[in-house]
């Protein structure tokens, strides 16, 4: 199976592509970067192909081909909205995702060298608290996470075999996770030591809100493979399906597909 990732640079993507590499049944895992990617250089696994590509508005030929016939993507990519300016937030956490979507999906329609098209899972990293329904009081990023689920959404009704799904990790704990620990120069000594104040807070307190780094590289790993499926399906009415059959996964629920909480 080859598998897209983006934002692997990045805390969650980090966590993906740990949880990639120690996939098996993974063939290739191609990573779409801005920047040279550490843990895939140290990995020295044959399987990944660091594709650099400095603008994620555009997508050249060169880059599309090389990315031809995968079967899903996992998309990582975003940035904190104190980080960046607020259009520069929609760009990054909205046209992105569907600037890729839109150049992918017209490359696969185009390859003739591919008769039995699969549907292509796209599974959004989105968050915890983004919102169909912004009000005065919710962050920058909850309206616009909300925006590109629901654009997303569109994008997978005009286009019923590009299968996007959206994950809304809660407080993203790497803290146990060894493996990927030498990799988070971007983590910063203030985040890093927040994160070692609030960790027990979310652990112990409330724990339905809290997202170990291992746990969820595999589970978004499995979800673009297309593993937990059936255990998606069995949650029925308990998920937000959007009228596109494109589901909403909130961290409780990733929780208790990954097994993390009782179902």
């Amino acid at each position: 199976m080859h598998l897209i990732l983006t934002g692997a640079t990045g805390l969650v993507g980090t966590a993906v592509l740990d949880a990639m590499i120690r996939t098996a049944d993974i063939s290739k895992i191609s990573i779409l970067s801005r920047s040279p990617v550490k843990l895939a250089e140290d990995a020295k696994d044959p399987r990944i192909n660091v594709i650099i590509n400095k603008d994620f508005a555009v997508y050249d030929p060169k880059v599309l081909d090389q990315i031809k016939g995968a079967d899903a993507c996992v998309w990582a990519l975003g940035i904190s909205q104190f980080e960046v300016s607020k259009p520069d937030l929609i760009k990054i956490t909205k046209d992105y995702p569907l600037t890729f979507a839109s150049a992918f999906q017209k490359a696969r329609a185009s390859d003739s060298s591919t008769t039995d098209k699969k549907p292509f899972n796209f599974v959004y990293v989105s968050g915890d608290g983004a919102t169909f329904e912004p009000t005065f009081y919710s962050p920058a990023f909850a309206g616009i996470k909300g925006e590109a689920e629901l654009a997303l959404s569109e994008f997978r009704k005009a286009h019923p075999d590009f299968h996007a799904n959206s994950v809304r990790p809660g407080f993203v704990d790497w803290l146990d996770h060894s493996a990927i620990k030498p990799y988070l120069h971007k983590i910063g000594a203030v985040k890093n030591f927040g994160g070692r104040l609030m960790q027990p807070v979310m652990r112990y307190g409330n724990p339905g809100r809290w997202a170990p780094t291992e746990p969820l590289g595999r589970f978004l790993t499995g979800m673009a493979m297309g593993k937990f499926d059936t255990d998606v399906d069995k949650m029925g009415e308990k998920l937000h399906t959007l009228d596109s059959g494109m589901k909403i996964l909130e961290n409780a629920d990733f929780r208790k597909i990954i097994g993390l909480d009782s179902k």
